[in-house]
């Protein structure tokens, strides 16, 4: 099981951020990522929204970063940790900039990018946008066809409804072959159907736990999937959020169990099939309260989980 550290002030959710975290800084957050990177973590990933429609900021909040101007900032400020996203809202992105957005950071950070590309669900922040909202499924697999298409060709050419290029010259490519692992997000027969096309990993949001098996042998039942390696996030505090960001009150989600519970639930998630979670942070004071519970669960959790 590898292990995503779960940075502070990435959003301001409801249903699971502390009230100190509305505090914390930029700067605060540099100095978060250089210790969680010191500490053993395999992962950070970033929240992306690009606007909060005001009826949903209650639940929501309004803070939000884009994902990958925020993993290129973190991988500058550190070495050697993986950096993705929770999710990369890719229809509201031309695929092209997006492209040379990851594969410039990519690039720069000697290979450590990834993403997770999700369809989006706020319809509101589409009509903001100028993007369709019922056609944003489709618009997403031809981006992320396109999106390949640009990291992988050395004379990219795509003919789609939604977007077009020919006789043109990509550089830089990504360190990374075939390029930065994708990932898809999402609960949907047709997300993991993207997933079984393009990905290499799954990041569920909705799904409860017991389910993740049978899902999982969904998507590898799928014509697209071909084998390859695929990671699975569950995060332990995933549960807490259900649809539109509501607040559940999910037991088994719950921040600040025993170490045994969380290594139990952790194993139980390996054997269903989970690769990466991240365990939630009880009730704290701060950051320096946050950084010792993160210490903790990379001291005494990380090494009694499959």
């Amino acid at each position: 099981m590898k292990f995503a550290f779960p940075l502070p002030h990435m959003l301001r959710l409801k249903a699971i951020t502390q009230p100190w975290e509305a505090a914390v800084t930029g700067a605060d957050q540099t100095r978060m990522v250089k210790r969680a990177e010191a500490m053993g973590y395999d992962m950070i990933a970033i929240p992306e929204h690009f606007v909060i429609p005001t009826e949903h900021v209650e639940l929501s909040g309004p803070h939000y970063l884009q994902s990958t101007v925020a993993q290129a900032y973190i991988a500058g400020a550190t070495e050697t940790i993986r950096l993705n996203s929770c999710v990369t809202v890719l229809p509201l992105q031309h695929p092209i900039a997006l492209a040379k957005a990851l594969a410039t950071a990519d690039w720069m950070s000697s290979g450590r990018m990834m993403v997770t590309f999700g369809v989006g669900w706020l319809e509101r922040e589409f009509d903001f946008l100028g993007v369709p909202f019922g056609e944003r499924g489709r618009i997403a697999d031809e981006y992320l066809e396109a999106i390949i298409e640009l990291w992988t060709s050395e004379s990219p050419h795509f003919e789609g409804k939604y977007v077009s290029f020919h006789d043109m010259a990509f550089e830089p490519k990504p360190v990374q072959e075939p390029h930065p692992p994708v990932w898809v997000g999402g609960d949907a027969d047709a997300a993991l159907k993207r997933a079984a096309r393009f990905a290499s990993g799954w990041w569920p949001f909705l799904t409860p736990p017991e389910k993740i098996a049978e899902r999982v042998e969904f998507l590898k039942s799928q014509p697209g999937y071909d084998g390859r390696p695929f990671e699975v996030m569950h995060g332990l505090g995933t549960n807490r959020v259900g649809e539109g960001h509501r607040v559940v009150k999910d037991p088994r989600a719950r921040p600040g169990m025993s170490a045994q519970e969380i290594i139990d639930r952790l194993n139980r998630l390996a054997e269903l099939g989970v690769t990466f979670s991240a365990v939630p942070v009880p009730a704290v004071r701060g950051i320096d309260e946050y950084l010792d519970y993160a210490d903790w669960v990379i001291e005494e959790i990380k090494p009694n989980v499959a």
